[in-house]
């Protein structure tokens, strides 16, 4: 498929997604009064224009920049570590934010948050900032960041955080055993404005940086060696790729805990439509991205109504498989 054709059509889908995911949910409402209550227009009952402005629109906004930032954040690993089997959590920051949002839970999550965020959101992105901090200081030498050397570390320091989190949920009480397994399955239900704003503030950073990076990772592709002689600043295309992953990510992953698969699967399965430019491959991820957690997000909020089920629970049930089928089917995995 042309690149600027699955492009377009991804953002037709990821309008219908949207608007999917204001309709749909414990009480479905009419499209026009969605409308209506969008546009502060019409007759729109107050309780349809309450649900939609105050509990489903930020729910869908930030649902649409998580998915977003994930897969287009993902696409960028990928590219760094020529491997489309990669994903972030490979620089340890999915790992160190779920050690720094069970130590909150465990020792202060009740504790006040700020602007808008809470104690455990901000312990999460604490954690996860520090795990990437480590990753990076242990793969940088006087003559560069070694990638090898990153994926290395990042596989230690996530195995260092899994072992903290799975120490606190030994000494942890069962309340605060069942918090810690809620966060780590995801879930989008504490959206608010203030955390859109901050998710926004962040996307506009991420979303803006990492295809800037776009001609460097088709360099990179041809490696190292050749993208040096080609006129890039490689370890400096590094230093602000990770950067920019570990802020999104980071971010994404407090607000709206671990999320699995995305970053893996989407990017993956975008490749193999338009292939591995990443002029093209950055955008379509990350649009195809916020297409998947919208859809993922309505179905668990209608799966089971009224109650909803964890999103990342969701994204990893169908994921896996339909990964697993697309491995069978592909015999080279190289970029």
């Amino acid at each position: 498929m042309r690149p600027a054709a699955l492009i377009g059509l991804l953002m037709v889908l990821t309008v219908l997604a949207f608007l999917a995911e204001l309709v749909f949910g414990a009480v479905r409402l009419p499209v026009g009064g969605v409308f209506a209550a969008l546009s502060h227009v019409g007759t729109a009952a107050d309780q349809t224009a309450l649900i939609v402005n105050q509990i489903r629109l930020p729910r869908a906004i930030l649902t649409a920049l998580v998915g977003a930032i994930l897969a287009i954040s993902g696409a960028a690993m990928q590219g760094l570590f020529r491997n489309p089997l990669a994903d972030p959590s490979l620089i340890g920051v999915t790992a160190g934010a779920s050690a720094g949002a069970s130590l909150a839970i465990v020792f202060g999550g009740a504790l006040a948050g700020l602007a808008g965020l809470s104690a455990i959101a901000l312990a999460a992105f604490a954690g996860g900032a520090a795990a990437v901090l480590l990753v990076y200081t242990l793969a940088t030498r006087a003559s560069g960041t070694s990638v090898a050397t990153m994926l290395l570390a990042g596989i230690a320091i996530s195995a260092l955080a899994g072992s903290l989190t799975s120490l606190l949920e030994f000494y942890a009480s069962n309340d605060m055993l069942r918090r810690i397994s809620l966060w780590q399955m995801g879930g989008l239900e504490g959206a608010n404005w203030p955390r859109v704003a901050l998710m926004g503030g962040i996307a506009v950073v991420v979303l803006a940086g990492l295809p800037r990076l776009a001609t460097a990772l088709n360099a990179l592709l041809l490696g190292e060696s050749e993208a040096r002689h080609l006129g890039f600043a490689v370890d400096r295309t590094k230093t602000v790729l990770i950067t920019l992953v570990a802020l999104g990510v980071g971010v994404s992953v407090a607000l709206a805990g671990a999320i699995a698969f995305v970053g893996l699967v989407v990017p993956h399965i975008v490749r193999l439509a338009i292939g591995p430019d990443h002029r093209a491959l950055l955008p379509a991820s990350a649009l195809a991205g916020a297409v998947l957690l919208l859809a993922a997000d309505t179905v668990a909020r209608v799966a089971v109504a009224p109650t909803e089920l964890p999103v990342g629970l969701l994204t990893a049930l169908l994921g896996a498989p339909f990964f697993i089928v697309l491995l069978r089917g592909t015999r080279d995995y190289a970029l």
